[in-house]
């Protein structure tokens, strides 16, 4: 069940301030997938809380957090959705045998698979930001939902209708018909530091509102498979089930931040209990909901900007066979034909350093920046290329629909082992090529087999059947012969391979891989 999370906790108020201040290190556990919005995977996080030199005195608070408070809770509303769930009864296995049917042919058996209905229903929290009614929230919350109700915090309940929602950041925005309504006030995320102290708020299961405190653990979290675009400021503040969409608040009671997830080392209810708070959850920065929520109120979608490429995070092994001195920014693992990238004569193998003169560290940091800069822009891209670095201006285009293929991979022809140890790769035939649900621009050869024990299957993303060796140290692959000989000349050295990684769902794409030497 989605929901959000509050879980009150009674702190001393002067201990838990001092100890926010003076700072700590907060382990991860294994992070898991949600069903409230607990998160799933295998990663641990690093996590580093610095000394904020600007905290407010201890002073100002010795009574406590009240005065922040009490015109922020108002504000919050808890939020209740439902939808319809169709599910097709299964037979017994034993109805569907030749002999048995003998005897009871299809008497009944149509009735078992008549679809049943089942309805589901979804707990939450949302924030009022205009006094006539217009509500931050989760898209979570209320995705697919029929029916949306709202609780405030005088006890009145409102029919809710839906704005606009937007999966790539978890926010949508609800309007109820009232006017008057008590609001919180837009911050700035972008101000916030490690060390801050911040109040998460939500009224969850409609117990009324309830409010947590704690600090911000970090800033610009992302790579965590939550959403498509990912910012997240994680905080140690309780953010338990039942309290997504709720408010992050910092101490003059200004909205910075949409609670939407949480770590949880528990069970899988989402319901609190051993599935609760672990000290790790995200939240949405403000700037990028507001945005957001702007685009959905005057479009009703959201409008991206548009480049045109598929970029991959420098690491130091990339770092090295790209002659950087140092691991980051965003190489271009892919230009698409007729798009803004390569009309302004962007290049497979460019190294993104800098959008507009800010540090590019990450290919996420460019996705971004571009997906939040209005189409028709022209943005400055420092590239370095060939060890030279040069400025490019680009005219973004406006983010597509994204488009699905369906692939089959398949295998046939000749194939070789005479390069990477333990990997066999055949030609790419248009055929084949058709199977793998390839683009036209896709050439080169095609593993066929990844032996497990083998550094090609140690790399990241790791190689294996299906994928396709475009490239082998800058040199282009077109079949057999060529990618035998470009192996044959790396020798001993580390092998920097650009490989299309075809997906399930055809929407795959290409990647540099370094493969380590292997004797």
């Amino acid at each position: 069940m989605h929901g959000g999370e509050i879980h009150i906790r009674r702190w001393v108020a002067t201990v838990v301030v001092i100890a926010a201040l003076v700072g700590g290190v907060f382990l991860a556990s294994g992070l898991r997938h949600w069903t409230g919005r607990e998160i799933v995977g295998a990663a641990t996080l690093p996590v580093t809380v610095e000394h904020n030199a600007a905290a407010v005195p201890l002073g100002n608070f010795k009574n406590g957090f009240a005065s922040v408070l009490e015109p922020v809770l108002p504000a919050v509303v808890n939020i209740h959705s439902s939808k319809v769930i169709k599910q097709r009864q299964g037979t017994l296995p034993f109805f569907n045998d030749p002999f048995f049917q003998q005897f009871f042919g299809n008497q009944g058996m149509g009735q078992m698979q008549q679809p049943q209905s089942e309805r589901e229903e979804s707990l939450g929290s949302g924030v009022i930001v205009t006094s006539d009614g217009t509500i931050l929230t989760n898209n979570h919350v209320v995705e697919g939902a029929t029916d949306i109700k709202v609780d405030l915090s005088d006890k009145r309940e409102f029919t809710a209708k839906v704005i606009g929602t937007d999966s790539n950041t978890d926010i949508a925005v609800l309007k109820i018909d009232a006017t008057d309504l008590p609001t919180m006030k837009f911050g700035n995320s972008s101000d916030l530091h490690v060390g801050d102290i911040v109040l998460a708020v939500g009224d969850p299961y409609g117990i009324g509102e309830t409010a947590t405190m704690g600090i911000v653990s970090a800033t610009g979290r992302s790579g965590l498979g939550i959403e498509g675009y990912e910012d997240f400021i994680q905080t140690d503040a309780a953010i338990n089930p039942g309290n997504s969409g709720g408010a992050l608040v910092n101490l003059n009671g200004d909205l910075v931040g949409i609670n939407t997830a949480i770590l949880s080392n528990g069970d899988d209810s989402g319901m609190g209990g051993e599935g609760g708070n672990e000290g790790i959850g995200f939240a949405i920065p403000i700037n990028m909901a507001h945005n957001v929520m702007d685009q959905l109120v005057s479009h009703g979608k959201v409008i991206r900007g548009y480049l045109g490429l598929l970029p991959e995070t420098v690491t130091e092994s990339l770092a090295k066979q790209f002659g950087l001195s140092q691991p980051g920014g965003a190489v271009v693992a892919q230009v698409e034909p007729n798009t803004p990238a390569a009309k302004a004569g962007i290049k497979q193998g460019d190294v993104i350093l800098q959008v507009n003169g800010k540090p590019v560290n990450s290919a996420n940091d460019l996705r971004l920046e571009i997906s939040q800069t209005t189409p028709g822009t022209t943005v400055n891209l420092q590239v370095s290329r060939d060890g030279k670095t040069m400025t490019i201006p680009v005219v973004l285009g406006t983010f597509p629909e994204e488009t699905a293929n369906n692939s089959t991979p398949g295998q046939g022809g000749e194939t070789s082992t005479a390069g990477l140890k333990g990997v066999k790769v055949q030609n790419l035939t248009s055929d084949l090529s058709q199977q793998l649900g390839l683009p036209s621009s896709v050439h080169g050869v095609v593993i066929t087999s990844v032996d497990p024990d083998s550094a090609a299957a140690s790399t990241e993303p790791p190689l294996d059947r299906g994928c396709v060796i475009e490239e082998v140290n800058h040199k282009p692959v077109t079949d057999i012969q060529s990618y035998e000989q470009a192996i044959a000349s790396a020798g001993s050295q580390p092998v920097l391979l650009l490989v299309y990684f075809p997906a399930p769902n055809g929407q795959g794409g290409p990647q540099y891989v370094v493969v380590q030497p292997q004797q």
